[in-house]
Protein backbone atom coordinates (compact mmCIF):
# COMPACT_ATOMS: atom_id res chain seq x y z
CA UNK A 1 0.00 0.00 0.00
CA UNK A 2 1.00 3.20 -0.80
CA UNK A 3 1.04 6.76 1.35
CA UNK A 4 -0.53 8.36 -1.54
CA UNK A 5 -3.41 5.58 -1.41
CA UNK A 6 -4.47 6.27 2.05
CA UNK A 7 -7.50 8.86 3.12
CA UNK A 8 -8.38 10.18 6.27
CA UNK A 9 -11.18 11.39 7.94
CA UNK A 10 -11.37 15.44 8.82
CA UNK A 11 -12.22 13.94 12.46
CA UNK A 12 -9.03 11.12 12.24
CA UNK A 13 -6.51 14.22 11.06
CA UNK A 14 -8.26 16.52 14.04
CA UNK A 15 -7.46 13.23 16.61
CA UNK A 16 -4.03 12.92 14.84
CA UNK A 17 -3.32 16.72 15.41
CA UNK A 18 -4.57 16.76 18.70
CA UNK A 19 -1.99 13.43 19.93
CA UNK A 20 0.76 14.83 18.30
CA UNK A 21 1.54 17.51 21.33
CA UNK A 22 0.15 15.20 24.49
CA UNK A 23 2.79 13.92 26.10
CA UNK A 24 1.46 9.87 26.57
CA UNK A 25 1.07 8.60 30.08
CA UNK A 26 3.69 5.65 30.81
CA UNK A 27 2.39 4.65 34.25
CA UNK A 28 1.14 0.91 35.22
CA UNK A 29 -1.64 1.21 37.59
CA UNK A 30 -1.02 -2.24 38.53
CA UNK A 31 2.91 -2.15 39.17
CA UNK A 32 3.48 -0.55 42.60
CA UNK A 33 6.17 2.38 42.76
CA UNK A 34 9.68 1.51 43.78
CA UNK A 35 11.29 3.78 46.30
CA UNK A 36 13.35 1.51 48.31
CA UNK A 37 15.99 0.29 46.71
CA UNK A 38 17.71 -0.80 50.29
CA UNK A 39 17.45 -4.60 49.35
CA UNK A 40 18.69 -4.17 45.81
CA UNK A 41 21.38 -6.33 45.17
CA UNK A 42 24.00 -5.16 41.92
CA UNK A 43 24.72 -7.51 39.18
CA UNK A 44 22.07 -9.90 41.05
CA UNK A 45 21.76 -11.43 37.06
CA UNK A 46 24.76 -10.56 36.05
CA UNK A 47 26.81 -13.73 34.15
CA UNK A 48 30.27 -13.12 32.85
CA UNK A 49 31.04 -14.56 29.58
CA UNK A 50 31.88 -18.50 29.42
CA UNK A 51 34.55 -19.87 27.01
CA UNK A 52 34.98 -23.46 26.72
CA UNK A 53 39.07 -24.16 27.24
CA UNK A 54 40.52 -27.87 27.25
CA UNK A 55 42.10 -27.71 30.52
CA UNK A 56 44.89 -30.80 32.04
CA UNK A 57 44.66 -31.21 35.98
CA UNK A 58 46.35 -33.67 38.41
CA UNK A 59 43.71 -36.59 38.78
CA UNK A 60 43.88 -36.07 42.50
CA UNK A 61 42.77 -32.35 41.96
CA UNK A 62 39.92 -32.91 39.75
CA UNK A 63 39.25 -35.39 42.30
CA UNK A 64 38.78 -33.24 44.49
CA UNK A 65 37.00 -31.01 43.52
CA UNK A 66 34.12 -33.24 42.06
CA UNK A 67 34.16 -34.84 45.70
CA UNK A 68 33.22 -31.20 47.70
CA UNK A 69 30.74 -29.91 44.66
CA UNK A 70 27.99 -30.78 42.55
CA UNK A 71 29.33 -28.29 40.14
CA UNK A 72 32.87 -29.05 40.68
CA UNK A 73 33.84 -26.95 37.36
CA UNK A 74 32.52 -23.49 39.39
CA UNK A 75 34.02 -24.58 41.80
CA UNK A 76 37.43 -24.91 40.11
CA UNK A 77 36.35 -21.58 38.27
CA UNK A 78 35.92 -20.13 41.76
CA UNK A 79 39.03 -21.05 43.07
CA UNK A 80 40.59 -20.01 40.17
CA UNK A 81 39.12 -16.18 40.37
CA UNK A 82 39.97 -16.11 44.27
CA UNK A 83 43.74 -17.02 43.07
CA UNK A 84 44.12 -14.05 40.34
CA UNK A 85 42.15 -11.65 42.87
CA UNK A 86 44.75 -11.97 45.53
CA UNK A 87 47.81 -11.93 43.19
CA UNK A 88 46.78 -8.71 41.38
CA UNK A 89 48.93 -5.60 42.02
Amino acid sequence: MRNEDITLTTKALKELKALKNKIPDLSDPDLPEITNWDNAVVGKFYRPIKKQVTLRLDADILEWFKIHAEKYQSLINEACREYVLRHQK
